[in-house]
């Protein structure tokens, strides 16, 4: 029997390595710039969290959670988007008497049963924050912002802002009346996904990828011409904000995302030429959210990312990635003599911080050295029966091909800067 990873899920890879610290090192970077603090919930959660919270009619809920009973007969859920576990520590943890908003961020897996396709995975990495406690036009200015330059950092051009308002539950249902009247008239003409939501969740009919629904949803109510006048000037400071920070965006008035608990502001970040199937960054605001979960009305914003997306879009427009590298050496030996000091040496150079591995036993020097080009060393260190005698050891420096000779005593801090 062969064993492969499941389907939907991937390896990340030594050589791809790089890309991801790069990534993760600038959601962390970015997230302390505009003050938030990191926050871990638990990979699982009651499956109720979802339901109450994402919404039992969406896709997420009906089609793709990972839900299952364990030994003790709760009924549990794989992590399957960011925000609800947050608001469920918010409420858990008091953290409502802290100074309000509170701003988190979070860098961890989420699991979705979905159709695998490029971009899009059954366990991915997201990159996600929230902002709680406060309903102000600018916080939302201030999450598209961090999203923005977080992909600027990255190196990502050609990027595109798409924004719109859905309203809130006072104006809304309004709205949906008059979006389901429209629908209602060409039901015989959308596909058996838009039947369904029709009756249960009409504002996702405009989220509908099907090709044979795409001229009802062109042609269908807007709804930021719906809002009421609360909502209308929360859209209009919003795009008052964006303006005054120097981005540019375009208004979709088909943009809804796929999650129940939105409110107002959502919006998408997404690579060029590229269409919102492989949208970066998609978020919102759900003041709604706290109440549903079962505490006090709370008003929040906020985005997740697929990091797979990141590195994959950085892979495909050639962005240039600078990871920090550090010294890692090879130890190479001729003789039992040799390897005894070249063990102790390595071990000296991990105490002092150093990557540091032993050159593989009963090789030769030559095939030594391929070794640590092949495993990305940056120095060997050589050690032969000439040297021990001398006290001495000979480093050589793999990438620029140059060699010198120093003290035992002097190689661990010749060796302890980095490259």
């Amino acid at each position: 029997m062969t064993f492969q990873a499941s389907r939907g899920t991937v390896d990340i890879l030594p050589e791809d390595q790089g890309h991801w610290r790069f990534v993760q090192d600038k959601a962390r970077e970015i997230a302390r710039q505009f003050g938030y603090e990191r926050i871990d919930t638990p990979v699982f959660e009651d499956a109720l969290l979802f339901e109450r919270g994402v919404g039992d009619t969406t896709d997420i809920v009906e089609k793709e959670t990972y839900t299952f009973e364990d030994r003790g007969g709760d009924m549990l859920t794989l992590r399957a988007e960011g925000t609800a576990p947050v608001c469920r520590a918010y409420l858990q943890h008091g953290m409502h008497n802290l100074p309000q908003p509170v701003r988190l961020y979070y860098v961890c897996p989420v699991f979705r049963y979905e159709r695998p396709q490029a971009g899009r995975y059954r366990q991915h990495n997201q990159f996600g924050i929230e902002v709680i406690g406060d309903a102000d036009a600018n916080v939302d200015a201030e999450v598209i912002e961090l999203g923005w330059r977080f992909l600027e950092s990255v190196g990502l051009s050609g990027l595109t802002l798409t924004i719109n308002s859905i309203g809130d539950y006072q104006c809304r249902p309004a709205y949906l009346e008059k979006l389901v009247d429209y629908y209602g008239s060409r039901r015989d003409r959308l596909c058996e996904d838009c039947k369904r939501r029709l009756e249960r969740n009409p504002l996702r009919l405009l989220d509908c990828k099907q090709e044979s629904c795409q001229p009802h949803v062109h042609d269908a109510p807007h709804s930021a011409d719906h809002l009421c006048v609360e909502c209308s000037e929360h859209w209009a400071e919003l795009r008052g904000y964006l303006g005054e920070i120097g981005l540019g965006f375009e208004v979709d008035h088909r943009l809804v995302r796929g999650l129940d608990y939105y409110t107002r502001t959502v919006f998408e970040i997404s690579p060029p030429d590229e269409g919102r199937m492989v949208t970066i960054v998609g978020g919102g605001r759900y003041d709604g959210l706290m109440e549903q979960l079962g505490g006090r009305p709370t008003p929040g914003i906020g985005f997740g990312m697929g990091l797979e997306r990141v590195v994959e879009n950085l892979k495909r427009q050639e962005a240039p990635v600078t990871v920090e590298t550090r010294n890692k050496v090879l130890t190479a030996h001729m003789g039992e003599a040799a390897k005894l000091m070249a063990v102790r040496i390595a071990s000296e150079l991990r105490a002092s911080g150093v990557a540091a591995i032993l050159g593989p036993p009963n090789r030769g020097l030559r095939s030594q050295l391929r070794y640590a080009n092949a495993s990305n060393c940056t120095h060997a260190v050589i050690i032969g029966d000439d040297e021990l005698a001398r006290d001495v050891v000979l480093i050589r420096d793999l990438g620029q091909g140059e060699q010198r000779e120093v003290s035992l005593t002097s190689v661990v801090t010749e060796l302890a800067a980095p490259n």
